[in-house]
């Protein structure tokens, strides 16, 4: 019994040391808002599962062979009690589990700002082959495949892409969102404690999407400062020729930064795809051209 306890032990804390750098280890609002929308959908789905488990073995149990007290039934084909045990307790599941999603969906809007006495910045974000480009505008640099942001701040980010549709999320600050050719998505997101959080493309987008993956760093506003002003100080100027080359499709791109951006360079990533999609017979939806 000892030795199974152990066991027991051992295997739970193998399997929950993979939680870490994931959705259950939150490190900002929406996050941690996130984790517990999942852990009261789980509580509630058990509510159901461990009961059938239970009545499954108790049946097992009573109904084996050796038991004589069980009764053999084999002409019994309806009891109304039993119908409405067996279809109203899933029925219940089913529509507290929709409330909670629905109630969650419209509190964690990745449209709607966060509330906050600090001020929040912006970054736009483009999905590139296959890297990432953040462009920080309110102060003029840009980097590929590494993103800083400060602690306890909200970070209002702007997303599009090149190309092909992709996926940015960070499971430790919450809500992955799409970035698609020819309109720009919303998303806020905030980091609460100071760290380095691994950031990714959640959907396949070719051949190098395995290495399409970025890191997040989460620094106290004063060390935000610092990093923004060395960047302002080296590298190169992303310009619509250097823009051009970093569009090219490369894999496994090491992080690196750009001191100056030209103007308006995110607004003419998106808008190039919509007009490279102009003589096309496929347009944007009305839903797409109201999140523009």
């Amino acid at each position: 019994m000892r030795y199974g306890v152990l066991a027991a032990v051992l295997i739970g804390a193998a399997t929950l040391g993979g939680c870490t750098e994931g959705v259950l280890d939150p490190k900002g609002p929406i996050a941690a808002a996130e984790r517990e929308i999942l852990f009261n959908s789980l509580g509630i789905m058990l509510a159901i599962v461990i009961p059938t488990i239970l009545a499954t073995l108790g049946v097992a149990y009573w109904f084996r062979a050796s038991n004589a007290n069980a009764r053999y039934q084999p002409d019994f084909a309806y009891s109304g009690r039993l119908e409405l045990l067996v279809w109203s307790i899933p029925a219940m599941t089913v529509l507290l589990v929709g409330g909670v999603a629905w109630v969650g969906a419209h509190d964690l809007d990745p449209r709607r700002p966060l509330s906050s006495t600090a001020k929040p910045i912006t970054v736009q974000v483009a999905s590139l082959d296959w890297k990432w480009l953040f462009i920080y505008p309110e102060q003029g640099i840009a980097s590929v495949n590494h993103l800083t942001v400060p602690v306890g701040a909200p970070i209002s980010f702007e997303l599009t892409s090149s190309g092909v549709m992709n996926s940015f999320f960070v499971p430790q600050l919450g809500s992955q969102i799409y970035t698609m050719s020819g309109m720009v998505t919303r998303l806020h997101l905030q980091a609460d404690h100071p760290g380095t959080y691994p950031g990714l493309s959640a959907m396949y987008s070719g051949e190098g999407f395995a290495d399409m993956r970025f890191t997040v760093d989460a620094v106290p506003s004063e060390k935000f400062e610092e990093w923004a002003a060395q960047t302002r100080g080296a590298g190169p100027v992303l310009d619509a020729q250097a823009y051009a080359d970093l569009a090219k499709p490369s894999k496994a791109v090491v992080p690196f930064t750009y001191r100056a951006v030209a103007p308006n360079l995110f607004g003419s990533i998106a808008d190039s795809a919509m007009t490279a999609d102009a003589s096309s017979p496929v347009t944007c939806s009305t839903s797409q051209r109201a999140e523009r």
